[in-house]
């Protein structure tokens, strides 16, 4: 678009504010469409019946943000908003929405004009709506604002209404407008002293007053509250390497540790020097006692708890989990006695608002130097949006996936991959090959029969975290397999290596669960047999390779 173009809607805007026919006419068939159609609810109406200018600050979820902020106002106070420029494009269009009070902006640059605009409807004793994120944020919790409507606010001394709509992102599915239950909410209005050529800086700051009171407004409504506090259950290297991203990433973060000891020990040293040493707990890490810690009104719960620990884990939190609350599992493993997944055991035991998982080669190490990449999997898009940002700005590589079975399946599976790799590699590598390929295959198979994507298996999630773990030269599963091929009794392991390794407790179970689903489970029960110590290292790899010559004589 041209710039006469776009000069001339704003001196139309400048001079007209709407055309007033046209506004009225808007507003006698839309206001009692919405009351209708959406059961449009506006509480606050009372907040902007004041005299003189006004800025309407809002969060932006859909096209009919302002149309729903405008009929919340009284009739004498047409409301003027900001749209992007290419809705104006098109001649008609541009002509209907500036005589329904938008004025152009263009997005992403440092618009003068539009600002100049804005301040003078202000000024003149006009109405604007100012959507600070500067785009449409359809899901998940609010954005970042920018500064333009503190600048605004401080430019011109309005006073400022902070507002929020809850409800239009779930009105349009392409051109179909559906019925769906829309809500605003005013709030008090807010005054600042005014500044006629306010700093960048101060701008800021005022805008980081005003935004918080839309964030009052948008979680009142229901809204989805941003994610500020969590509570990591476990102290091991992994639950304290997810401690401190989450800290990095912007979180007050409560760590819990089993005993007083243990507790003492992460308080006086500043570090876990058992797990993860040489690594800082960053200030805002509370480190407590985990009985102790108040899980209701957190917005995240971190369990770090191995699987054969989670069912103890879960039965003294369910009860005390809230409703806002959203559940991180770091558990890679199947959960006895019936061989579930992590996310399912939960899920039927806990109320929580939604439940995630993290997948990958993301060792605890790695991660906390900011060099590695994980797999984030949850079936609530909002937590993965509002989860998936807390780790990129802890400097992750972080993947969104909403295939929860198939990044629990392959933690699991790569798991015992990896236990079978090391047990089988003193008979030759060409075994290790064999058991890996055999295991993965089952395991595979067996997720995709209970709804997992083969994507996952292919990916980070999959193929990234085995190679990550058959590589790491002091993994607890290949530690624990290198035992284990050399004859050391299962039970004895845990102590020789210091951890628990997840794959001896699952791959029994996993055995169990890929048999009784009719999927052929030959290498994951041998495997299950030489852990319980039924068959010794030579018998289980020589059954591997009868196996391999079975599949390909068939």
């Amino acid at each position: 678009m041209n710039a006469e173009r776009l000069a001339k809607y704003h001196a139309y805007t400048r001079k007209h504010s709407v055309n007033w026919p046209i506004y009225l006419l808007a507003r006698v068939f839309l206001t009692p469409g919405f009351l209708l159609y959406f059961r449009y609810a506006r509480t606050g109406r009372e907040h902007a019946r004041l005299k003189g200018g006004l800025i309407v600050a809002s969060n932006h979820r859909s096209f009919l943000d302002p149309f729903i902020l405008g009929g919340s106002l009284p009739w004498r106070r047409p409301m003027n908003y900001v749209a992007k420029v290419e809705l104006f494009r098109r001649p008609w269009q541009g002509w209907i929405l500036s005589r329904l009070g938008a004025f152009p902006i263009r997005r992403g640059e440092s618009d003068e004009e539009s600002m100049e605009t804005a301040r003078m409807l202000v000024e003149r004793g006009g109405t604007v709506a100012i959507f600070p994120e500067g785009t449409r944020i359809r899901r998940g919790t609010l954005g970042s604002p920018r500064r333009g409507v503190g600048r605004l606010a401080l430019q011109t001394g309005a006073p400022v209404i902070p507002a929020a709509v809850l409800g239009t992102e779930h009105v349009r599915r392409g051109w179909r407008i559906r019925p769906r239950k829309v809500k605003v909410r005013l709030g008090r209005a807010m005054t600042f002293p005014r500044a006629e050529e306010p700093s960048r800086a101060l701008a800021e700051t005022v805008t980081a007053r005003i935004w918080p009171n839309v964030q009052l407004q948008w979680e009142d409504l229901g809204g989805l509250p941003a994610m500020r506090r969590a509570a990591v259950i476990g102290a091991g290297s992994w639950g304290t390497a997810v401690a401190v991203l989450l800290a990095r990433g912007g979180l007050e973060v409560q760590l819990g540790a089993r005993t007083p000891e243990r507790v003492a020990e992460l308080i006086d040293h500043g570090e876990n020097r058992r797990y993860l040493p040489e690594v800082p707990l960053p200030e805002t890490i509370d480190v407590r006692l985990a009985s102790n810690i108040e899980l209701d009104g957190l917005d995240l719960i971190c369990l770090a708890i191995p699987s054969r620990s989670l069912p103890q884990a879960v039965g003294s939190i369910a009860d005390r989990v809230g409703g806002r609350s959203s559940i991180l599992l770091l558990t890679k493993g199947l959960i006895a006695p019936q061989g579930q997944l992590p996310a399912e055991y939960v899920g039927e035991r806990v109320r929580a608002r939604a439940i995630a998982c993290l997948g990958g080669p993301a060792h605890a190490r790695e991660a906390v130097s900011g060099s590695a990449a994980l797999v984030l999997g949850s079936a609530d898009a909002d937590l993965r949006a509002q989860l998936g940002e807390v780790f990129d700005l802890a400097g992750l590589v972080c993947e969104r996936s909403g295939d929860v079975t198939g990044v629990e399946m392959a933690g699991a599976a790569k798991n015992a991959a990896a236990l079978a790799a090391a047990a089988a590699e003193p008979h030759g590598l060409n075994a290790a090959g064999i058991a890996v390929a055999e295991i993965w295959s089952e395991c595979i198979e067996y997720a995709i029969q209970h709804g997992a994507e083969l994507e996952t298996f292919s990916g980070l999630a999959g193929v990234g975290d085995l190679t990550a773990t058959m590589m790491a030269p002091t993994g607890r599963n290949r530690r624990a397999g290198e035992l284990l091929g050399t004859g050391t009794p299962a039970a004895e392991i845990p102590k020789l290596i210091g951890q628990a390794s997840e794959g001896l407790v699952t791959t029994p179970l996993l055995a169990e669960a890929v048999a009784a689903s009719g999927v052929s489970a030959d290498a994951l029960t041998g495997l299950a047999e030489l852990i319980r110590g039924e068959i010794d290292a030579d018998e289980w790899v020589a059954g591997l390779r009868r196996v391999e010559r079975a599949r390909w004589a068939a």
